[in-house]
């Protein structure tokens, strides 16, 4: 998927999180202290991560699992310690450098490769399994599933991601973000409720031969997250 609006969106995010969010993001992603508000997001997203690795197999020895916002490489590296051959891709060259740095001792350096890029790049291959944590929440819904779509192609068992949920709390939040400067704000997330999502995901030609999974919602303070488990049949 190459649309106009998703190439302008991709390079958008690419240029917050590879120059203004970078230090911020590097410290969420660490055990450095945070505010309160923060220490909410990090909360959050170490749940989210811990429900998504917990629909993955225990043993992951011997399958191929594509890591797609890979962020500062949690995840990742949680997927490798299980045995997975794991490629982690990000539009942000300055987060992938640093999940690079990041890759502990007991870790082989072949176990992870790191590409800073498009994770919709045919060139990365097939892979057992996709997870996409919080990397479409910026997306508006027709150009995620389309996302979807995309990475689904590749990927033999089952694709879990998460998008914003719509709900009255992050609706506001949302509404009240767009007040702020266009240079003081982060790109806007783009809420959409599981419902709409599961039918635009199965009006979706190239999404007929999956079903739905699991589903769970996280909420921690400023941290609201939709995680789905898509199944190929």
């Amino acid at each position: 998927m190459t649309t106009a609006r998703y190439l302008e969106r991709r390079g958008e995010l690419e240029t917050y999180f590879d120059r203004t969010a970078v230090a911020a993001w590097s410290r969420l992603t660490s055990d450095a202290p945070v505010g309160r508000i923060r220490a909410t997001v990090r909360a959050g997203r170490d749940e989210m991560r811990q429900t998504l690795l917990s629909w993955l197999p225990g043993d992951l020895r011997g399958a191929r699992m594509l890591d797609a916002g890979c962020g500062t490489g949690a995840l990742s590296i949680d997927a490798a310690r299980r045995g997975a051959d794991v490629v982690a891709v990000d539009i942000s060259p300055s987060l992938v450098q640093i999940a690079s740095g990041r890759l502990p001792g007991d870790i082989s350096p072949r176990a992870i490769r790191f590409v800073a890029g498009d994770m919709l790049e045919p060139k990365l291959g097939k892979f057992d399994f996709v997870v996409a944590m919080d990397s479409v929440i910026h997306y508006r819904p027709d150009d995620v599933v389309r996302i979807f779509a995309g990475l689904a192609a590749r990927t033999l068992h089952a694709l879990l991601v998460t998008f914003a949920p719509r709900t009255p709390a992050l609706t506001l939040m949302h509404t009240v973000g767009r007040a702020f400067p266009r240079e003081n704000r982060a790109p806007a997330i783009e809420p959409v409720t599981e419902q709409r999502l599961k039918k635009l995901i199965i009006e979706h030609p190239d999404l007929d031969e999956w079903s739905f999974g699991r589903s769970r919602r996280v909420a921690s303070g400023f941290y609201k997250s939709h995680a789905l488990e898509l199944l190929r049949r």
